[in-house]
């Protein structure tokens, strides 16, 4: 059944692409001029991406909702409701800005994702007024909370996809080894001011320092956000900005100090060997 669940819902390509692209330029706009408000929004302040932490509020409010318009508690259903839409806001605000930096098939999962959500809580807003009105009005109330909440379980549904099948703000890096043994690097020389591409065994790394008399600082390079090459990046401030997306690392400890990345990267310790090469192992005490 999950195959063919998942081809529907590649099937929504053709119309999820064109609107997830045209959404993300305007969202573009809205954050490029509120960047520390999308770090917030990511959760670079968390540690962890934010949009599940809030996600959970609307999904339990309006399941108790339905649990109560079942049993005829309606003062208590109403006020469920209404704090399921207010999260729910809360939970496309947070949507929007991981959203804003995802990129190909994972940009038509986001999209349908949010489309359903946002028919979810036009159904539930929908529902919200009738139960203002005079009380004849109450049965068709439920009725579009109830449809609410069937867009509302596919909706969360396909984001459990976005995550857990396409990978997204999963961080790169969960699966790496935390062996701290040394091992030799593929370069013997870090010029000044340049940020240096080198293997340690199968751990790929971004050398740097800052003059010739500094230690060599050395993250991992492949970002913990959506693996940009931060080799490939460029130095602001003491950090390395990553190509892709803009996330910018800590090169002495690896902390994120700007998103949309919420994750910090892997630290190495680098030494000289008595031959002249270089040799780097994991830090056994991150950050």
């Amino acid at each position: 059944m999950h195959r063919k669940v998942g081809r529907v819902i590649d099937q929504q390509a053709s119309w999820a692409k064109p609107l997830g692209e045209v959404a993300q330029e305007l969202l573009k706009e809205v954050f490029e001029a509120t960047r520390p408000l999308k770090d917030v929004l990511n959760g670079r302040w968390l540690g962890h991406p934010l949009h599940p932490v809030v996600t959970d509020v609307p999904v339990g409010a309006m399941t108790v909702a339905a649990v109560l318009d079942v049993t005829g508690q309606d003062t208590a259903a109403d006020i469920a409701v209404l704090t399921g839409l207010a999260s729910m806001a809360a939970s496309a605000a947070t949507g929007a800005a991981d959203a804003v930096d995802t990129y190909g098939k994972p940009q038509v999962y986001a999209t349908v994702h949010a489309t359903l959500m946002v028919s979810a809580f036009t159904a539930y807003a929908g529902s919200a007024v009738l139960r203002l009105g005079p009380r004849g009005l109450r049965p068709a109330a439920r009725l579009l909370s109830f449809a609410g909440y069937g867009a509302m379980a596919a909706g969360a549904y396909v984001g459990g996809e976005l995550v857990f099948r396409q990978g997204n703000q999963v961080d790169r890096h969960a699966f790496d080894s935390h062996s701290t043994k040394w091992k030799a690097l593929d370069v013997t020389e870090v010029p000044a001011g340049t940020l240096v591409k080198a293997k340690a065994g199968t751990d790929t790394l971004v050398l740097y320092r800052a003059t010739d008399g500094d230690p060599i600082s050395a993250i991992s390079s492949v970002c913990a956000h959506e693996g940009g090459p931060l080799d490939k990046g460029e130095i602001v401030d003491g950090c390395v900005q990553c190509p892709w997306h803009g996330s910018q690392f800590n090169l002495a400890d690896g902390h994120v100090t700007r998103g949309p990345a919420v994750y910090d990267q892997p630290v190495f310790e680098v030494r000289e060997t008595g031959d002249g090469g270089l040799e780097a192992r994991r830090a056994a005490h991150e950050g």
